[in-house]
């Protein structure tokens, strides 16, 4: 069991569009910094995107102007909305809780972008 749940993922066409979500409990969202984070096979997991304590939103330089990362207090809940999605996007996604001395990891979600 674990206290991050991503969902969303799937399979999209090059240009296409898909939202993430990661649905957390109220003592982790409201204590905790969130972002995204992706990994392909043989590679290591890289950053994607976070948001700041004060709500700014942090990217990436390969996916800015493309992704967007949201949160929804009412829901506990922060979203990873993919546009313009590319081949290299390709990647299992994991939501990250972090508050410097722990951090917590969902179990990832699968995004394929293909033809």
């Amino acid at each position: 069991q674990t206290p991050l749940v991503d969902s969303g993922g799937g399979l999209a066409q090059p240009g296409g569009s898909l939202r993430l979500s990661c649905a957390t409990s109220p003592s982790i969202f409201n204590s905790y910094a969130m972002g995204w984070y992706r990994q392909v096979p043989g590679k290591q997991r890289e950053y994607v995107a976070s948001m700041s304590a004060d709500g700014t939103p942090h990217y990436t330089d390969s996916v800015e102007g493309r992704f967007t990362i949201t949160r929804d207090s009412a829901k506990n809940t922060i979203y990873l909305q993919m546009n313009e999605l590319k081949l290299e996007d390709t990647a299992v996604y994991y939501c990250k809780a972090d508050r410097g001395i722990d951090c917590s990891w969902g179990s990832g979600a699968q995004v394929t972008v293909s033809t």
